[in-house]
């Protein structure tokens, strides 16, 4: 069952008696793979001797592989356990932190820590009430259709939707070694548009950091963190078929409710804060790769072509921002607090129920009926 998901991964991910071997399966983009495994390896160090014996493939692009409607039927086979940074309702990719929280070198975007601490002191720059009164993007709109409607939203001279839209150019961004792109300069604007590029996009967790209010445009996808946000406390919804209509909107009942939309901007923030600290996210990955191992029905061996990896194996050949940011998140010693206690899963009757009151609220956005009481 592990093998049948070879075909659609990148590598292959092997841990005996403590060590790591990784076995290439596939070209991957940047250094996505490089990240993802020094981060399974520093959670080896944060728990040492507390993660079991496992044997698990992983797919590094963008878009989801394990698609369920090839796993349907009476003689179907059984989906093939892939880990990947994103799921969908049409998939059973199984979701993983993604690499950029150890660091990003190739857009100089530093590991997790750093960079929430310098978009937080970003915050401190401009006060709310004195950010510019518009909704404001900047990103590759080349990457998505979605993106490049985005880019409609820009005022012209018949219409202003209160958007800002501004399309980045990463050659060019790297000639100037990133001066227009640096994460805590962009959070001048009242309002920050999240909105998918060719699947869930990295960029999420940046731009609810920012205290802006976030006008996140409906998405395909979903990520660990985000599924228990609630519209109207965390975000504003935007929805993809009426884009700038929704975004004008949002923007003038927020200028129209300051107090409110602050609140809410805040609020993300708040939510990031609170369940993105470094350590749930190593937390998220020690319970999710230990409830994987419980379910392996064999016992895991060295596949043949595979290469033990340590963090000094890794860290040591690099140079560069690679390697600088390697030796930044590197844990330096075991955790002194064991890992958090998972909540109780949901009860079918009450995800229905907190999936219902989100829709209901998505709903009263999309009749724009909001008032200042519901927030």
């Amino acid at each position: 069952m592990v093998e049948r998901g070879r075909n659609v991964s990148h590598f292959r991910l092997v841990i005996v008696n403590g060590k790591v071997y990784v076995q290439k399966l596939g070209r991957v983009y940047q250094t996505r793979d490089v990240f993802t495994i020094w981060g399974v390896l520093q959670l080896l160090r944060l728990y040492p001797g507390k993660i079991p014996d496992l044997d698990l493939m992983f797919q590094c692009g963008d878009k989801t592989v394990i698609l369920k409607k090839n796993f349907q039927g009476p003689q179907a086979l059984s989906p093939p356990p892939v880990f990947h940074y994103c799921g969908d309702e049409i998939s059973h990719d199984i979701v993983f932190p993604d690499w950029s929280f150890w660091g990003w070198p190739e857009i100089n975007i530093g590991p997790w820590e750093r960079t929430l601490h310098s978009i937080l002191e970003g915050n401190k720059k401009t006060k709310w009430i004195d950010r510019v009164p518009y909704a404001f993007w900047k990103g590759n709109p080349a990457v998505a259709n979605i993106r490049r409607e985005l880019m409609k939203c820009n005022p012209t001279k018949q219409q202003d939707w209160n958007a800002r839209i501004e399309s980045i150019q990463w050659n060019r961004e790297k000639a100037s070694n990133y001066a227009n792109a640096k994460l805590e300069n962009q959070c001048t604007h009242r309002y920050k548009i999240y909105i998918e590029g060719a699947a869930w996009s990295v960029s999420e967790k940046y731009i609810i950091l920012c205290d802006s209010m976030t006008l996140l445009v409906e998405p395909t996808y979903y990520d660990f963190f985000t599924r228990n946000m609630v519209p109207l406390q965390h975000y504003w919804p935007i929805s993809p078929r009426n884009m700038c209509e929704d975004i004008k909107y949002a923007v003038d009942w927020g200028n129209s409710h300051l107090q409110n939309a602050q609140v809410i901007g805040n609020g993300g923030t708040d939510y990031i804060l609170e369940n993105l600290k470094m350590k749930y996210v190593y937390d998220y990955m020690f319970h999710l790769l230990n409830d994987y191992a419980k379910l392996l029905k064999f016992k895991p061996t060295i596949p043949e072509g595979a290469t033990e990896i340590c963090s000094e194996s890794m860290a040591c050949p690099v140079m560069g921002l690679q390697k600088s940011f390697m030796e930044e998140s590197m844990v330096n010693s075991p955790s002194d607090t064991p890992p958090c206690a998972m909540p109780s899963p949901h009860t079918p009757q009450t995800l229905k129920q907190f999936l219902q009151e989100k829709e209901n609220l998505i709903e009263q956005v999309k009749k724009k009926g909001v008032n200042s009481m519901l927030v």
